[in-house]
């Protein structure tokens, strides 16, 4: 997938045709913040469900992640971060174009100068246990949507857009 910017407002109004999700901001007052330097970015969805434990997501970003965008379920979890520098420094480095977290990351000043999209709903200093908990390639749900592996994501400061294949020119 091409790293070439675009509009998610645009992506709507060009694809009328399609069945195409849109994450909805919570009723809690939650939404999704950007913090990463790639301010649009998708590809091809890959899942992972975890709860206050990163092991999982430590894992798939440090594979091979050209066209891809881990989403990650946390579980809103507003007590430790999913991801802080040094996992998405190793995401940047294995060619991931992002990371959406429902939940927190840390380490936001170092991550915003990343060549990578982050999206969460906050920032934390408390880092998450490790004890190998999560799984992967599963059904989300949450703002309204499902999101499985193989889905398309669409991400920008106007919101989050989920498809079920590939848009052309993204």
């Amino acid at each position: 997938m091409s790293t070439v910017p675009f509009v998610t407002c645009d992506l709507l109004d060009d694809h009328p045709e399609k069945k195409l999700q849109v994450v909805t901001p919570l009723m809690d007052g939650k939404f999704f913040k950007s913090y990463g330097a790639r301010k649009s970015f998708g590809g091809q969805v890959v899942t992972v469900k975890c709860f206050e434990d990163n092991s999982r997501v430590k894992e798939l970003l440090a594979t091979e992640g050209t066209g891809k965008v881990l989403v990650v379920d946390g579980g809103a979890s507003m007590r430790c971060a999913l991801m802080g520098d040094l996992i998405a420094e190793s995401a940047v480095k294995n060619h991931w174009n992002g990371v959406v977290i429902y939940g927190c990351i840390r380490d936001v000043d170092a991550i915003a100068t990343l060549d990578l999209g982050v999206h969460a709903l906050a920032a934390i200093p408390q880092k998450s246990n490790r004890k190998g908990a999560g799984e992967t390639d599963i059904q989300l749900s949450f703002g309204g949507v499902n999101i499985k592996s193989g889905d398309y994501i669409y991400a920008d400061n106007n919101g989050i857009v989920i498809a079920n294949e590939q848009l052309a020119n993204c």
